[in-house]
């Protein structure tokens, strides 16, 4: 078991006292039970989370809608668990509902895993909407530096042109300057 699947099932474990619904869901390799976890009304978020995330690891869509909820969840060690179940799902459907959290001005302080997770995707959809993320954290005064920096760095990374007035832009922002400079010698 890699590191990251150790400590989020370590964490798992703690939240939901470790008793035996954790061990049945944690030790089961039947997906119906998994997949029964996601729908059964009374489900504690730990259970829902484990199950939807064991789903995914196997490629089973059924955990699509609940990985999509825990990527705009506001605790960030939900969001990157699922972001990173969702990039191992491979449904075509992930990048869109990425695109549709990142570009929500109402959540944007929950924008950070999305945002990744769009550049990991290299989508159609991801240069479009990181660059319009970007466009609203560069409004002066924006509290969302983690967010606007998460895009630069996707930016960069996705090496599309069209970012580039996005990316000069961000280089007259004191914050964002090293990370624009450097996404902009990416592109060439």
């Amino acid at each position: 078991m890699d590191e990251e699947r150790r400590v989020l099932m370590e964490r798992l474990r703690e939240e939901s006292g470790g008793g035996a619904s954790y061990r049945r869901l944690a030790a089961t390799s039947d997906p119906e039970v998994l997949a029964e976890a996601l729908v059964t009304t009374g489900q504690p978020l730990w259970a829902r989370e484990l199950a939807a995330l064991r789903l995914g690891a196997t490629g089973d869509r059924r955990a699509f809608e609940p990985l999509v909820l825990l990527l705009n969840h506001r605790d960030p060690r939900r969001c990157a668990g699922a972001a990173a179940a969702l990039a191992r799902l491979a449904d075509p459907r992930t990048a869109r509902a990425a695109a549709a959290l990142a570009t929500n001005e109402l959540r944007v302080g929950y924008a950070l895993h999305p945002v990744r997770l769009l550049t990991v995707l290299r989508a159609p959809e991801s240069v479009p909407a990181l660059i319009t993320v970007l466009e609203r954290r560069l409004a002066p005064r924006d509290p969302h530096r983690a967010v606007a920096l998460a895009c630069v760095d996707g930016l960069g990374e996705l090496g599309d042109a069209r970012a580039r007035p996005v990316l000069r832009e961000a280089r007259t922002r004191a914050a964002l300057a090293p990370s624009a400079e450097r996404a902009l010698a990416r592109l060439g």
